[in-house]
C-alpha cells in the first residue's frame, strides 16, 4: 500500500488555491507540511486548521523571488521535522495580456514569480536533497504551455521554461537520489485570474472557470500520486484537466 505517511513537504503558494488543496491532502494522508506564502496570516490559519484535524504542519512567511526566503524554507522544514523529502513549487501569477499591449512589468514579474522563483526553490532544496541521499522536486506549471492561446504568449513561456528545467534536472539526476514531477492544470476554480491584467481577458478566463473549472483538489490528487511513489518509480509528468475542456 502507497503511503504519505512520514513524508516531509514544503509547498510555496500555500495561502489558497491548489497550495492550500495540496497541502491540507498531503497532510490527511499523514505527511507532515510546511506551508508558505506572502500572507502570513492565510497559511497560519491553515496551519492552525490542520494541526486541529490532527496533523502536522508549520509555516514560514516566502517570496519566492527572493532566494533566502527560499532557503529558509528548506531549512524551517529539516529545522520542524527533521529533513525535506518534497518541495512543492506552486506560487505562480498570471498578469497575462495580448504582447501589442506592451506590459513588460507583467512580463517581468512572471519571469521572476514563475520561473525565477522555480530555480529558486531548486537552488534551496537541491543540496539538502543530495545530503539526504534523496528528494522530489514537483512544480506545478499549466496547459497553457501545450497549446499557446492568444493573450497567453509570455505565461506559457515561463511554464514551458519550467518544464524544460526540470526535463533538464530528471536527466542529470538518473543517479535515483532527486526525483522530478511537474504537474500541468487546466481550468482549475482558483483565484489566479485575480492576477490577470487584461480586464477582458481576466473576465473570460473566470466565466471559463465557473463553467468549466474543476477544485485545486483535483491537482492536490496529482501531486500526491507522484509523490506516494516508491522510490524506483518517477511520474515525470502529469496534466490535469477538467473532461470538458478541449
Amino acid at each position: 500500500m502507497l503511503s504519505l505517511q512520514g513524508k516531509i513537504v514544503a509547498i510555496t503558494g500555500a495561502s489558497g488555491g491548489i497550495g492550500e488543496a495540496t497541502a491540507r491532502l498531503l497532510a490527511q494522508r499523514g505527511a507532515a507540511v510546511v506551508l508558505s506564502a506572502r500572507r502570513s496570516e492565510r497559511i497560519d490559519a491553515i496551519a492552525q486548521d490542520i494541526r486541529e484535524q490532527g496533523g502536522r504542519a508549520a509555516t514560514c512567511v516566502v517570496d519566492v523571488t527572493k532566494a533566502e526566503d527560499l532557503r529558509r524554507l528548506v531549512s524551517t522544514a529539516i529545522d520542524q521535522f527533521g529533513r525535506i523529502d518534497v518541495l512543492v513549487n506552486n506560487a505562480g501569477i498570471a498578469p497575462i495580456s495580448p504582447l501589442a499591449d506592451l506590459d513588460t512589468e507583467g512580463w517581468s514579474a512572471m519571469i521572476d514569480v514563475n520561473l525565477r522563483g522555480t530555480l529558486n526553490g531548486i537552488a534551496a532544496a537541491l543540496p539538502a536533497f543530495r545530503e539526504q541521499g534523496s528528494g522530489h522536486l514537483v512544480s506545478i506549471v499549466s496547459v497553457a504551455g501545450l497549446t499557446v492561446s492568444p493573450s497567453m504568449a509570455v505565461y506559457a513561456a515561463t511554464k514551458n521554461a519550467v518544464r524544460t528545467v526540470h526535463e533538464g534536472l530528471r536527466k542529470e539526476s538518473t543517479d535515483g537520489v532527486v526525483r522530478t514531477t511537474a504537474i500541468s492544470p487546466g481550468y482549475i476554480r482558483t483565484d489566479l485570474a485575480d492576477s490577470m491584467a487584461d480586464p477582458q481577458v481576466r473576465e473570460l478566463t473566470r466565466k471559463n472557470m465557473d463553467a468549466m473549472g474543476i477544485p485545486p483538489a483535483a491537482v492536490a490528487r496529482a501531486v500526491a500520486f507522484a509523490i506516494e511513489q516508491p522510490a524506483d518509480v518517477e511520474i515525470g509528468e502529469i496534466n490535469v484537466r477538467p473532461t470538458v475542456q478541449a
